[in-house]
């Protein structure tokens, strides 16, 4: 079996990290040595999470309640209730899903006098171009906020220059995990150093939790390897129970970094070390291998699927996204044929307010639900790649194919 996504961690690192469980360096020159890595501007900031973060960021901006913050539609839905907790309203921007970002006309649309903000989240590896968002948003005097968080690449590449906040995350399923950990760069001096003296007064992480996710972690990597997972998947279907709440449900109870209540802590020293190790080591020819491999499956698979965001000229393929008619069947002919192929039936689309049902995210809605994501990256050999291409072609052959999602701009 294929795994979807797979673990970006190796077996020295884990046991580096719980190394440095037992034996932890200085943490304050931790901290700088990461920021200095990420930014030789001075505006780098190390986080627990992007989640942490962006709501370290919201405490620091202090916007009256009651403002609006403009998202991608299609965004994480922990990322939208830190804005609601903080009593902000989530308005929604439909995607144009050649790019995954709104379009700019999006923004003049949805604007009140209560706009405050605009957070953009390219997905799935994809960098497209967000300068005319951030120009519009700039006319009409928002703060802009990346989220970056499955876009490293490297320290070649630290968000747009105009952005206000551009957030990059290291969280268990991302390029060079530490199992946690974001660093995010703030080109306003103010706004930083408010976000400074706000998490000096975080609690850190217990080194004994840290530890129990590196374990944790250990056994998830071994269940996530070729052989265990086909063996486990195939034991599952004889005892009749489902694939996705028997293992999937298991493996986002690892990954998770903890409830609301938890994020407002800053990294463990462990964490740390683990995550200057994974950044010093990093290999951007990885990532070009990944591109490779999608661009392949791209070829594969043209003229029989739509891939979201494939048109944009930077894509790493964090995760590999295709729209098919009838995604459970595909699903279903994937794995059958060892390819862990999964739907985002868990995520959602930000929900527009109850008096404006004409900015409500159609094209970013339709899209969920024909959204299939497929195991595509570094080490699948060709011949798998092609197979699973045939798996598809095979699956979506006898229904008629529809060439899009009725949205503008979408080829």
């Amino acid at each position: 079996m294929w795994v979807r996504v797979k673990l970006d961690i190796g077996w020295s690192d884990l046991a580096f990290g719980l190394r440095r469980c037992l034996f932890a360096p200085d943490r304050a020159e931790l901290e700088r040595r990461l920021e200095r890595w990420f930014s030789s501007a001075g505006d780098a900031i190390v986080c627990f999470s992007v989640r942490s973060g962006f709501d370290l960021a919201l405490q620091a901006l202090d916007l009256p309640p009651g403002s609006e913050i403009l998202f991608s539609a299609l965004n994480i839905k922990r990322m939208v209730k830190i804005a609601q907790r903080q009593a902000l309203l989530p308005v929604p921007l439909d995607l144009d899903l050649d790019r995954m970002l709104p379009k700019p006309d999006a923004i003049e649309r949805a604007l009140t006098p209560r706009t405050r903000a605009l957070v953009l989240a390219p997905l799935f590896g994809t960098r497209p171009d967000p300068t005319p968002l951030i120009a519009v948003a700039r006319r009409h005097g928002l703060r802009v906020i990346e989220d970056c968080a499955q876009a490293f690449s490297g320290r070649g590449y630290g968000g747009h220059a105009d952005a206000d906040i551009s957030m990059f995350s290291f969280g268990p399923l991302k390029f060079a995990t530490a199992l946690g950990g974001a660093l995010l760069r703030v080109r306003d001096p103010a706004l930083l150093e408010a976000m400074q003296k706000l998490q000096a007064d975080y609690p850190v992480q217990p080194t004994r939790a840290y530890a129990g996710r590196l374990l944790k972690f250990t056994g998830l990597k071994l269940v996530t390897a070729r052989p265990v997972l086909g063996a486990l998947t195939r034991a599952l279907r004889i005892a009749g129970h489902d694939y996705e709440d028997a293992l999937s449900d298991s493996v986002r109870g690892v990954a998770s970094l903890g409830s609301a209540t938890q994020i407002r802590r800053r990294c463990s020293v462990a964490m740390l070390a683990l995550l200057e190790q994974r950044l010093l080591g990093f290999e951007p020819a990885r990532l070009e291998q990944r591109s490779r491999s999608g661009r392949r499956l791209l070829d594969l698979l043209a003229g029989v699927v739509v891939c979201p965001g494939a048109q944009n000229p930077v894509h790493h393929f964090w995760a590999f996204p295709i729209l098919v008619d009838d995604p459970d069947a595909v699903m279903r002919a994937l794995r059958r044929a060892g390819f862990d192929a999964a739907t985002l039936r868990r995520s959602a689309t930000v929900t527009p307010p109850a008096d404006r049902p004409q900015l409500d995210p159609v094209a970013a809605r339709e899209a969920l639900a024909r959204l299939l994501v497929l195991p595509c990256y570094e080490g699948m050999p060709d011949r798998e790649l092609r197979r699973q291409a045939a798996v598809i072609r095979r699956a979506c052959a006898p229904r008629p194919r529809s060439a899009c999602i009725p949205t503008p701009g979408c080829a």
